[in-house]
């Protein structure tokens, strides 16, 4: 009969098989060694800086030759109306609408 002390010891090496297995990359490989990324934007012109973030990744990593897909949610959704991308400034970068720009420009889709 198997003791407390080994039913848990078997159970521990599960549960860190689980978290091995679970802890996978983020960013798949697809063809021709590029990587697909999801950026998730949650900030919005509360605060500015935060805000910019995913969208200078995002064109950074499309430069790269990766592929890769925003995805703004909460806060960060007021950010692609034009009143409000015109008007936010992040603390030492250039203004949002400048990165915002950019992203278009690389044809990164965005998912609101």
């Amino acid at each position: 009969m198997p003791t407390r002390r080994t039913s848990i010891g078997k159970g521990a090496h599960a549960c860190a098989a689980a978290v091995a297995a679970g802890a996978a990359p983020l960013a798949a490989q697809s063809e021709g060694g590029k990587q697909n990324y999801l950026l998730l934007g949650l900030c919005g012109s509360e605060n500015p800086t935060r805000a910019n973030f995913p969208f200078v990744w995002a064109a950074a990593l499309r430069d790269a030759g990766n592929e890769v897909r925003l995805e703004l949610a909460g806060d960060a959704v007021v950010l692609i109306r034009h009143a409000v991308a015109g008007s936010v400034t992040p603390v030492g970068w250039p203004p949002f609408s400048q990165a915002l720009a950019k992203v278009i420009e690389l044809k990164i889709p965005i998912f609101v």
